[in-house]
């Protein structure tokens, strides 16, 4: 007997195939629901634990807070898919202010100069992160490991460990202080980033593609799969992201420092695999991802609302971060 597979044309039935199968691809995952529980849980207990917490203000600022580590999470999840690794973005975002900073200063004072400068160094430390680590076989956590000691030491060496102050107003308008209805603009940033990234993982074939060289590489090379190909553009597009999100940190702050975001590359990777993505390639999806860093983000945020003090929220945050990762495991 022939399977009747389910309509994709144009008619009703095809509409709503093709619904159902953009809700799957959203909430694809292992045990998906249990992200959007623990963040409903944790809503619900520091709404009543705070009278501050429920808030549009606080809301908004929690969305800010969590803007560096959304964008960056986003193209980590097409690394790790691959089965690989990224150490080194948040050194990538210092140098990448840099950069931007010191393209506006002594180039020309233009917001379209620093934004070239910021994603172009970034996109350049992601191509030699994907080189090393495709082409000279070497695990990608020894190479961004390297990058990473690398871009930072750069970042502190070119102006002596100095801030570059900025000056541009439109920069600052784009990237950190303007608004569209409302909403700022690191948060409108961070929602195009998400947006991108799902249409480019789900629904393309370079998204395909990325989860055939995680999940089998040898069959996905034997069907014609370039996986070098596919992973460098992975490391470049995180290197991208990183760069982005150096310029809505650098406008926010009127300033590029070379010693910004230590140790933030844990949160990223934290984020991505909290969301559901396994550290040994071929799983993961952008929405669990973005719920992953809210989820982070939503605790340091209730957490120091209560008042609880920064050494216990290490400990509180570790502990949630593995109960969660236990619960959403394969």
């Amino acid at each position: 007997m022939t399977q009747t597979q389910p309509a994709t044309d144009g008619t009703p039935g095809g509409a709503q195939a093709r619904r159902r199968v953009f809700l799957r691809h959203l909430l694809r995952g292992e045990r998906p629901y249990m992200l959007y529980i623990a963040f409903a849980f944790m809503l619900v207990v520091f709404s009543f634990a705070s009278p501050w917490f429920l808030s549009v203000d606080n809301f908004l600022n929690i969305g800010r807070q969590t803007t560096l580590v959304s964008i960056i999470a986003v193209g980590m999840t097409f690394v790790i898919i691959a089965r690989q690794i990224d150490l080194s973005v948040a050194s990538t975002l210092a140098l990448s202010g840099m950069a931007a900073a010191l393209a506006m200063s002594f180039l020309y004072n233009s917001w379209i100069v620093g934004a070239v400068a910021g994603l172009g160094t970034g996109a350049v430390i992601g191509l030699i992160n994907g080189l090393l680590t495709t082409q000279l076989s070497i695990p990608s956590f020894l190479v961004t490991l390297g990058t990473l000691s690398a871009a930072r030491g750069l970042a502190l060496m070119v102006t002596n460990t100095k801030p570059v102050i900025i000056t541009n107003e439109y920069y600052f308008a784009i990237f950190g202080e303007g608004s569209v209805l409302g909403v700022p603009a690191p948060i409108i940033w961070t929602a195009a980033v998400v947006v991108g990234g799902i249409l480019l993982l789900h629904f393309t074939v370079y998204g395909r593609r990325i989860y055939a060289a995680g999940g089998n590489p040898t069959a996905a090379l034997y069907s014609g799969v370039y996986i070098k190909h596919v992973t460098t553009l992975a490391f470049v597009m995180t290197g991208m992201l990183a760069g982005l999100a150096s310029l809505v940190l650098s406008a926010r702050s009127h300033a590029a420092r070379p010693d910004v975001v230590q140790g933030m590359e844990l949160d990223v990777i934290a984020s991505v695999i909290l969301g559901g993505c396994s550290l040994f390639g071929g799983r993961g999806f952008v929405l669990g991802t973005l719920l992953g860093s809210l989820i982070i983000g939503t605790l340091n945020n209730g957490l120091v609302l209560l008042g609880v003090s920064s050494s216990l929220q290490l400990v509180i945050k570790g502990a949630i971060i593995v109960a969660a990762v236990a619960f959403t495991r394969r």
